[in-house]
């Protein structure tokens, strides 16, 4: 009996102590460094050391240990006292599949540069948008947002803009859907119409031998979005995620207050003040900005039954603006079926989507305004004067008729208004609705499984309408008021079938693809509008129907074919060809041809470094290709289409005057703008892939760029046309690596970093001979009589700025109105200009990192720009703070301590100054996230409980730069006021039930 007890409690303590020591290494015998070794159903373990080696005590015999790795399948083996472990690539992670046009290809065997992401929900931030998935985060891919409107767009572009007057926009493509990008009145752009909760991966088509296959549109890189679907065999899973969140102003503009301002026009005028002053200290800003709480959520409901994966989704949004009045309400939903027939040889993808907006825009005007409205004044007025407006204060002119029993006041329109007032007393709003819908089948012969037939027919269809009421108080259309409502009618049309043959011969593996699509584009709208005689109820200014009404549409017709060859799964080719015919170019331009060609070169599979352990992927890239460009401003630009004339280009005839009719400037010789790209990248890899990345270099060259230039009078039947004029290049480098640098048992630490140098420059304008020859470009500037200081000029980039050369004192300030004599002949003028940078940044940046900690998780995004240059509007706007830019129109403006020191009176063309472009780098964070993880919660006998996650989000918290105005991010160059983007503070769920 003591010898049997013995020898239990010796079993009872080696089931206690048994230390299992063992090895992990992969399929190439390779160790596994960092490999997870957990004993199962507990959080009891290890990891593997720099040998792969590991050493786990306190194990029982019984105990199954899970041994797991990214990008390995997970091990189960029986605890014992020594272990070898062999782990598995997985095939789903080797293979990675991404989307290409018309088709997909294994992530290993593409030959473009093409990038797949797919959204992180621990690191994404605050995406109320599609486009904001995209910012910083790869290379080459520039994201500027608008500004802050809430559910306002963006400018996405793809190694720089490739035209000059035609659109620069990536084609989208949308779950095989081509997007017509342009938006209606309500919704932004094309990408507003999908709910970021319902994106799967992002594909970035970036070279031509990638883009190529799509022809048209393709100049300027593809977006592919997929969306999220069910599985098959999958039990109903229902997710829910929602948040809300605080936003504020992050920075505001620095204007004089009511005592400063007081102070300072008593240094002007002393006691010789030209209007009485106000008594009251108003902070205008205070006024128009709020704190602002916006909620958004979404629940998706995925699974599927044995053939017939599903996947639905509901969503709601809604955004209010830190400006008050502003708001954005979205609402989606998309549906997903993706049955299969006849043992998988007939697969149908089946998705509809539908988005319906709301938004209520603040008044443009009402930021320019509380920055120029005297802050001496109050919001509201006191006596019977301001009853023509509402109770606000407003700067006042009297009716001519003193005598007129209405005799009433009227807004000066020469002075700044209200801008409260222009907040409430316009109101602006719209209601957007949009359907998407898009069949699929895709048929794999049985008699020739290495055929398979895919076809899809698809369309979009967009309404939106913008009603804008003015009160008859306020100070645009002050005692008419106005109510105008401009509605926008699109549909698009896309059918495509193609047939696919893969076949693996030995060595040779080839896979062909050809077929061809038609889309159809079409456009419509009209204005209508008055204002209102509130006593007689006469109808004021209308606008009606029948004078704005407009219909437009265009075509395209595709053919196209791809050839994929791999030679002993090493040396890849890839051709592609494609003719593209469209609709707005005349019978001998219509069709354009698109080839492309591409090699790869799976180094890491030669002998030479097939035993380099510490190697795990090395890929070589070269590619060549032609895209085109149809994407121009009207559909019937060769066409002389004639217009009616207004009501000063009327004829007599007795005493009836008649409108004529004349055709609008037109050009038959329009063709296609064409891109050629070349592109070498290199792929690699290390240590079981825990570093990966990519490096590319490109050059792009476009050829008979399209653009609006002057033309001769008498010449043709406008003072500009749009004509093929010139060439323009770009060429740049492009670099990304992932990296895992830090993984334990509890810890682990990711990073993704990647930066871009692009250079561009006009090659060619054909619009003038001389060297000084150049074409306005650009938004205009608030100075000036409809001034622009943006040019296109050949040796220089786009959109570059063409202003004076500043002279300065010896104090280093500028002075007013003198300018460098650049030619010498003793005379400034606008031949002394000269072209002084551009707004498209030098060098961008993005890093990425997310750190684990057990059930936390921390994360933040970087992004920055370098040698991006801004023309600083608002200063130049104000520069002028003597008398007479202080007070005019019998009224004060205000002006800024800026502007004060620098001491401009408003002489001569100051404002064209090279001082006035700034150098706009910056370094923003566009968000830090903290946030937990539970499982099983609330888990029984019967039921496993829901897992979730709860984090808090700080967008835009903080941006470093030198810009001395209020945001140096500016998409087209001139920073003129536009709506601040805001700080924003979110608390955030998501449940899995």
């Amino acid at each position: 009996m003591v010898w049997m007890a013995g020898m239990l409690l010796s079993a009872q303590v080696f089931a206690q102590d048994l230390t299992v020591k063992g090895h992990v290494k992969d399929e190439t015998g390779e160790p596994v460094i960092g490999a997870n070794i957990l004993i199962k159903g507990t959080t009891e373990g290890t990891i593997s050391d720099l040998d792969g080696n590991f050493i786990l005590p306190g194990v029982n015999p019984g105990d199954t240990l899970v041994i797991s790795f990214v990008g390995y399948q997970p091990q189960e083996i029986p605890a014992a006292p020594t272990l070898q472990i062999l782990l598995k690539e997985d095939s789903e992670l080797l293979n990675e599949v991404v989307v290409i046009g018309y088709g997909s290809v294994k992530k290993n065997d593409a030959t473009g540069s093409v990038t797949a992401l797919k959204p992180d929900e621990l690191s994404k931030g605050i995406t109320t948008n599609a486009q904001d998935m995209l910012a910083g985060k790869i290379a080459g891919v520039s994201v500027i947002s608008n500004d802050g409107t809430p559910g306002g767009g963006a400018q996405i572009r793809i190694r720089g803009g490739s035209s000059l007057n035609a659109s620069n926009d990536p084609l989208i493509v949308i779950d095989g859907l081509a997007i017509d990008n342009s938006g209606i009145k309500g919704m932004s752009n094309g990408l507003s119409m999908v709910n970021p909760e319902d994106i799967e991966t992002f594909t970035v088509l970036k070279d031509a031998s990638a883009t190529a296959i799509y022809g048209s549109r393709a100049s300027n890189g593809v977006i592919i979005i997929t969306t999220k679907k069910g599985k098959s065999g999958q039990a109903p899973k229902v997710s829910y995620s929602g948040s809300v969140s605080v936003s504020t102003t992050q920075k505001r503009y620095d204007v004089l207050g009511g005592d400063a301002y007081r102070e300072y026009a008593s240094q002007l005028w002393g006691n010789s003040l030209p209007a009485t002053l106000g008594t009251a200290d108003t902070d205008w800003q205070d006024e128009i900005f709020r704190t602002a709480v916006s909620t958004d959520h979404h629940v998706s409901i995925n699974g599927g039954f044995k053939n017939l994966p599903y996947r639905l989704s509901l969503g709601y949004s809604n955004n209010n603006g830190i400006i008050q009045t502003s708001n954005f309400q979205r609402f989606t939903t998309s549906l997903n079926l993706a049955p299969s027939f006849f043992d998988d040889h007939l697969k149908v993808n089946l998705t509809a989507k539908y988005m319906n907006g709301k938004n209520r825009y603040a008044n443009g005007d009402a930021l320019g305004a509380t920055l120029s409205m005297d802050p001496t004044r109050p919001v509201y007025g006191e006596g019977d004067m301001y009853n023509s407006f509402g109770g606000y204060y407003q700067n006042a002119q009297a009716t001519s008729d003193f005598a007129d029993p209405d005799w009433r006041y009227t807004s000066n329109k020469n002075t700044a208004q209200n801008p409260v007032a222009a907040l409430y007393q316009k109101d602006d709003r719209a209601n957007s609705n949009d359907f998407t819908g898009n069949l699929e089948v895709d048929y794999k012969f049985h008699f020739l499984p290495d055929l398979r037939l895919h076809a899809s027919i698809g369309g979009e269809y967009a309404e939106g309408t913008q009603t804008t009421l003015f009160s008859p108080y306020s100070f645009a259309y002050n005692y008419y008021g106005n109510t105008s409502a401009t509605s926008e009618y699109k549909y698009n049309l896309s059918y495509n079938v193609y047939g696919q043959y893969i076949k693996t011969l030995g060595d040779h593996t080839i896979d062909i693809m050809a077929g061809g699509e038609e889309q159809h584009f079409h456009r419509n709208g009209f204005t209508v509008g008055n204002g209102v005689d509130s006593y007689t109820g006469e109808i004021h200014d209308a606008v009606l129907k029948e004078q704005t009404a407009y219909a437009t549409r265009n075509t395209l017709v595709s053919y196209f074919g791809r050839l994929n060859y791999s030679l002993l799964d090493r040396y890849l080719l890839t051709f592609t060809m494609r003719w593209d015919g469209s609709s707005r170019f005349a019978d001998g331009n219509r069709w354009g041809t698109f080839p492309s060609l591409a090699l790869g070169w799976k180094l890491k599979e030669e002998k030479f470094l097939k035993d380099v352990h510490a190697l795990s992927d090395l890929k070589l890239r070269l590619g060549w290709g032609i895209t085109g460009q149809q994407d121009i401003s009207s559909d019937f630009a060769y066409m002389p289409l004639y217009i009616v004339s207004d009501d000063y280009a009327q004829y007599p005839f007795g005493d009836e005057y008649y409108h004529t009719s004349r055709p609008n400037a037109f050009n038959t010789n329009l063709k296609w703008e064409e891109t050629t790209t070349y592109n070498a990248g290199l792929d690699f890899g290390f240590l079981n892939g825990r570093i990966s990345g990519s490096f590319d270099g490109y050059y792009r060259n476009t050829d008979d760029l399209l653009n609006s230039v002057k033309i001769p009078v008498g010449t043709n039947f406008n003072a500009q046309m749009l004509q093929n004029i010139g060439s323009l290049k770009n060429y740049g480098v492009e670099f990304s690596i992932n990296a895992t640098p830090v993984v334990t048992r509890d810890f682990s630490w990711e990073l993704t970093y990647n930066f871009t140098w692009n250079h561009n420059e006009i090659t060619k304008l054909t619009g003038g001979n001389d060297t000084d020859y150049y074409v306005e470009t650009g938004d205009k500037i608030s100075r000036g009589n409809n001034t622009k200081v943006q040019v296109n000029k050949v040796g220089y980039p786009a959109n570059s700025f063409y202003v004076y050369q500043q002279v300065y004192d010896e104090n280093g300030k500028p002075i007013e109105n003198e300018f460098v004599d650049r030619n010498g002949d003793g005379i400034i003028n606008s031949s002394d200009k000269y072209i002084y940078q551009k707004p498209a940044a030098d060098f961008l940046m993005g890093l990425t990192s997310k750190m684990t900690w057990k059930a936390w998780d921390f994360s933040f995004s970087l992004r920055s720009s370098l040698n991006n240059y801004v023309y600083y509007d608002f200063l130049a706007g104000k520069a002028n703070s003597s008398t007479s830019g202080l007070f005019s129109n019998m009224a004060y403006t205000n002006t800024t301590p800026e502007a004060i020191e620098l001491g401009f009176t408003g002489k001569g063309d100051y404002y064209m100054s090279d001082y006035f472009v700034r150098n706009a780098s910056f370094l923003r964070c566009d968000n830090i996230t903290l946030g937990y993880s539970f499982k099983n919660v609330l888990k029984g006998q019967t039921y496993n409980g829901f897992n979730g996650r709860i984090y808090a989000t700080c967008q835009n918290p903080f941006i470093i730069s030198g810009y001395e105005g209020l945001d140096p991010e500016v998409k087209s160059g001139i920073d003129s006021n536009p709506y601040p983007r805001a700080v924003t503070f979110l608390l955030g769920v998501s449940l899995q039930f």
